[in-house]
């Protein structure tokens, strides 16, 4: 993606911006230029541009029309329709819609070609001045970083490769890095990312990075569901229902790059992330259904369905984040289908025991135009996982509710006076739209690290 941007370029065309319900083209460079424009049907919807002619034929100028609400999406689309060259942004504009502009034009030049070669989109835009440079590459490469991790097939991603994705970006930032795997997390206590993981021939993993910054500040813990590839265990998918499973681990991957954000801002926080890493496979020691299951903290779990395996790997990482006394906890799932049943598949639900970090998430989505949907912990739900035979029942019974079953599942392995948020999320586009091609998916991050911005900075003071 940063191929698509020049520090410079000696005949950049002019990009022209027009915002979306403001549309006045009569102070044009060019008198023709208006009558050219409404000739070619420029109405001044959002990611609509026009090729402006000079008096040769060749290109002069470009209109773009932009909403601050559709940002960075709508320069996405643009950035796909504009034929070869160099390209600068002119006019007034706010630092802040032209950061988005320029983070919608990289993300318009994303493409995913570790196995096939695929050509590069010829126009290139000039670094605009008055920009933050720096941010938005950051926030560039965390979505890259989460679309690449997801798209990579599970072959290539499994338990070992994502934890050594996980190591590679610690030990890039200066964190101190912790693994555990196979029966050593028998040893260390983490008993059911051990039992979901086992009958994988790549054993399972936790890893967990530990980021000082400067010492201070407030302590974040970071938890993300690291399901490289989820067969449904015993309780078995259908083929069409495994076939994007690839994608399970999309909540390690938001993990990983909202800390690869914060330590590369250098964020004034303490830094814990805690991913439980594993493949749910098939084999003659797989778990079974209605197995209990005693958990880091001594819940025993009784077993509903092995397809609902992210929900038992969190629980024991959830627990350890808590251990290690946060001031806020945060997990990324890829949990449930019931939350995709209720939302869609593009709007994740937001679960979370704090009402001032829900509100801070939600108004940041609505900020960067990165939104998610809270949904509640509704408490008489309790019982729906309540078991007859051990503390807690992992899935209960009926099915209904089954995205706020499973965040109060997970809310049980959370201590009492920790703030604690829960994002429920696809990880995935099944349609292409502009700068979001079908694929690995970063939903939520940027909203979520807009909140955490805010957050660190108040907390210390700052």
């Amino acid at each position: 993606m940063l191929e698509s941007l020049l520090d410079k370029a000696d005949a950049a065309v002019p990009i022209l911006p027009q915002r979306v319900g403001q549309i006045d083209l009569s102070h044009l460079q060019e008198p023709q230029w208006k009558r050219w424009a409404e000739a070619n049907g420029f109405t001044g919807e959002a990611g609509q541009t026009c090729l402006l002619p000079d008096r040769d034929g060749g290109l002069a100028a470009v209109l773009v029309a932009y909403d601050p609400e559709a940002l960075p999406w709508s320069m996405a689309e643009v950035a796909a329709a504009l034929p070869a060259g160099s390209y600068s942004v002119k006019g007034t504009l706010d630092p802040w819609t032209k950061a988005q502009m320029v983070l919608g034009w990289m993300l318009g030049h994303y493409r995913f070609d570790r196995y096939k070669e695929q050509e590069a989109k010829g126009a290139k835009l000039v670094w605009p001045q008055g920009i933050d440079h720096l941010e938005v590459l950051r926030l560039a490469e965390a979505i890259g970083r989460v679309r690449d991790l997801i798209n990579t097939p599970a072959e290539d991603m499994g338990p070992t490769a994502l934890a050594e994705a996980a190591m590679e970006l610690g030990k890039a930032k200066g964190a101190a890095i912790e693994t555990h795997s196979g029966p050593e997390l028998l040893e260390q206590n983490f008993p059911m990312v051990h039992t979901v993981g086992r009958a994988s021939a790549d054993a399972p993993r936790l890893v967990t990075l530990r980021w000082n910054g400067d010492g201070k500040g407030p302590h974040l813990a970071l938890v993300g569901k690291g399901v490289c590839f989820d067969s449904g265990g015993l309780d078995i998918k259908p083929a069409e229902g495994m076939k994007i499973m690839k994608k399970d681990m999309g909540g390690a991957a938001h993990a990983l790059a909202l800390a690869g954000l914060i330590m590369d801002a250098q964020l004034p926080l303490r830094l814990t992330l805690v991913l439980p890493i594993v493949e749910n496979a098939i084999s003659g020691n797989a778990f079974r259904p209605l197995d209990v299951l005693t958990a880091r903290n001594g819940t025993t779990v009784e077993v509903g369905n092995t397809d609902a395996e992210g929900r038992l790997i969190l629980a024991d990482a959830i627990t350890y984040a808590g251990e290690q006394r946060p001031d806020l906890l945060l997990d990324f799932a890829t949990l449930t289908g019931a939350a995709r049943v209720a939302l869609g598949t593009e709007l994740p639900a937001l679960f979370c025991n704090d009402d001032a970090i829900a509100d801070a998430w939600l108004a940041s989505g609505k900020k960067v135009n990165d939104p998610v949907w809270r949904m509640p912990l509704h408490s008489s739900y309790r019982r729906l996982i309540d078991s007859r035979v051990a503390d807690v029942h992992s899935t209960g019974e009926g099915g209904f509710g089954g995205a706020i079953t499973a965040a109060l599942f997970l809310e049980h392995f959370v201590p009492e006076d920790l703030s604690w948020a829960h994002l429920d999320l696809m990880a995935w586009n099944n349609r292409s739209r502009p700068g979001r091609p079908i694929g690995g998916e970063a939903m939520g991050l940027i909203s979520a690290y807009s909140m955490v911005k805010d957050w660190a900075h108040e907390k210390a003071g700052r």
